[in-house]
């Protein structure tokens, strides 16, 4: 039964594969052409940036507004509003004004971000205050995210937003760990992701990437030592470029950040 209806479908098959041709031979302009289409507007101009996605011009100008609303609220410690990655928007702030802005964010009636995702650290050693505290916000009511970025020292300590988001307390045990950056009125500051004893900051730029010690089973013992680090041969550095910069006049330079003018707001 199974052979028998394989054999009508394969010939049925046939026959449609034959009528198609015909038709086609006798109205070409039934055949598809194949065109790309870059939108469904065929009005609009052509993208020639090399962009993953395209930005939707209503949320830019929605994030833009909103941006320059915070400034005009929190003037004494928004320094400065910028559009990253084309819709992603960024509020730098004084490191005075971390609980304050958050506390903004979370509780008033137009923000609504009551969710804080992560905290990251940047280490930039080249300036006066090498650390960048990156919180990242999302609001479940607007379906929108905020970044908010701080600075400071190897000396100058962070307010904790554990008592806003509870989100925050490993997430700030983690930078303390990593980059060695001390949040004030922390319940429970201390390691998390390295082991007892260990002395430094592992993603600081000058952190070693062999590290200080290593750890081995020793057979006498019978249990894990940590020793110091031996390198069996000369520590070489290697400096080759990225093959993508060897040509940067052939490309278009886009800025990475799109400042948002907050001066008017602010005053």
């Amino acid at each position: 039964m199974a052979s028998v209806s394989r054999i009508v479908s394969a010939g049925l098959r046939r026959q449609f594969c034959r009528q198609s041709a015909v038709l086609l031979q006798a109205r070409p302009e039934l055949q598809l052409q194949n065109v790309r289409c870059e939108t469904t507007d065929a009005g609009s101009a052509l993208e020639t940036r090399p962009t993953v996605r395209k930005f939707d011009p209503v949320v830019r100008q929605n994030l833009t507004e909103f941006g320059q609303y915070v400034a005009e609220c929190m003037p004494k410690f928004v320094q400065k509003v910028q559009l990253t990655a084309g819709d992603e928007l960024e509020i730098l702030i004084s490191p005075s004004g971390v609980v304050p802005v958050m506390t903004f964010l979370k509780n008033h009636h137009n923000c609504q971000f009551g969710c804080l995702v992560d905290i990251a650290g940047v280490d930039i050693p080249t300036r006066e205050y090498r650390f960048e505290i990156v919180y990242n916000l999302l609001s479940l009511r607007f379906n929108s995210r905020v970044r908010v970025k701080t600075y400071t020292d190897e000396l100058t300590p962070i307010e904790s937003v554990n008592d806003i988001f509870k989100a925050a307390n490993w997430n700030e045990r983690e930078i303390w760990d990593m980059f060695g950056v001390y949040f004030s009125n922390h319940p429970d500051l201390r390691r998390i992701l390295t082991d007892y004893g260990f002395e430094g900051h592992p993603l600081r730029k000058d952190f070693p990437l062999s590290g200080y010690v290593e750890c081995r089973y020793d057979d006498e013992v019978r249990r894990v030592v940590q020793e110091p680090v031996e390198l069996a041969q000369e520590f070489r550095k290697f400096d080759l470029a990225a093959p993508w910069e060897q040509f940067p006049a052939f490309r278009e330079m886009i800025p990475a950040a799109e400042e948002v003018d907050i001066s008017d707001k602010k005053e």
